[in-house]
């Protein structure tokens, strides 16, 4: 009875004193950015264009620069019959600025309340969001979360702006698809042509820095060179298996250093493409978990949604920070 009693005597007395009102994200969390706070931040749509307002033109929320008079002046939203608020009005020579203009939301009638939702989603989750899931969290069709989650990974999660990889980078490359069904037992030759027949990924990591994922046409010949000399900088050293498609590109760069697989070496002092691989593990496991299968057609934005994600994560800010900013330019 001793015991019984004590038990939530003690936990009671040593559990943390928390203000439930008011709750705060856990110092031992790895969220980077809580729900408590984006719900805090945008509680309506009216603070999500306060927000697009402030980044893409005016830091203090008041003032810009009037693409007419071409003067720094007070802008100001007067009240519409169609409440949305899209557009500012300078009040020197009357000329509208609308806020939505060039972003993905341009000519959007979903709430930009739920767009923010939305890429907060994509943001926060490690393996990716299906569109049926954001379907169910925003409360809209299964087109429109379609749609705008297609939006978000094709123009924000792309980095066709970044430069070329640079330093000690690894590269390998893996096959996209299922497994073979109602076959039995493949030869060599037939699990060969199996695994030719499907999607080919490349991928391209700097060690403790950036990785690049492309979905290309064959894993042998122009293609798989074609790829890796157009994303790693020349100056670069590059570390592949003893696949015969990257001998082309010896002398192509400062070094290349090749682990031979074949024989059984993974590990040889500082060659090795472990990280690279690694990285499609998570890659697959995600994939596969989330989405169970991706056509060729949309493998593209798929593998740069994790790319970004994994890229992001070095930045040290809020993934969903870095996308709102995208989202600004």
């Amino acid at each position: 009875m001793t015991c019984v009693t004590l038990i939530p005597f003690v936990y009671n007395r040593f559990m943390a004193q928390v203000d439930r009102d008011n709750p705060i994200r856990a110092k031992g969390s790895d969220s980077d950015y809580s729900l408590i706070e984006f719900m805090r931040e945008y509680p309506d749509d009216a603070s999500c264009m306060e927000r697009l307002w402030r980044e893409r033109f005016s830091e203090d929320g008041v003032h810009a620069r009037c693409p007419k008079c071409k003067m720094v002046t007070p802008f100001k939203a007067y009240s519409t019959s169609q409440k949305r608020g899209k557009a500012r009005t300078c009040t020197r020579c009357g000329q509208h600025v609308s806020i939505l203009a060039g972003t993905i939301f341009e000519g959007s009638s979903t709430s930009l309340h739920l767009w923010f939702y939305a890429m907060y989603l994509m943001a926060s989750t490690r393996c990716g969001i299906s569109a049926k899931q954001l379907e169910r969290e925003l409360g809209v069709t299964y087109k429109t979360a379609w749609r705008m989650m297609n939006k978000i990974r094709n123009e924000l999660m792309s980095d066709s702006d970044d430069g070329p990889l640079s330093g000690d980078v690894e590269v390998d490359e893996t096959s996209w698809g299922g497994k073979p069904r109602g076959l039995g037992k493949l030869d060599r030759v037939a699990a060969a042509q199996f695994r030719e027949a499907k999607a080919t990924v490349l991928g391209m990591v700097e060690r403790g820095g950036r990785v690049r994922v492309r979905h290309i046409a064959s894993r042998r010949g122009p293609a798989l060179s074609r790829e890796v000399i157009a994303h790693i900088n020349p100056e670069a050293i590059i570390f592949t298996d003893d696949w015969q498609a990257y001998r082309p590109l010896r002398g192509r760069f400062l070094d290349h250093r090749i682990i031979n697989h074949s024989a059984g070496e993974y590990v040889v002092g500082d060659i090795y493409t472990n990280t690279i691989e690694g990285f499609f593990g998570n890659l697959k496991t995600g994939m596969r978990g989330t989405y169970k299968k991706v056509s060729r057609k949309w493998l593209q934005s798929y593998l740069d949604e994790y790319a970004w994600r994994h890229n992001a994560q070095r930045d040290g800010n809020a993934l969903f920070g870095q996308l709102l900013k995208r989202a600004a330019r």
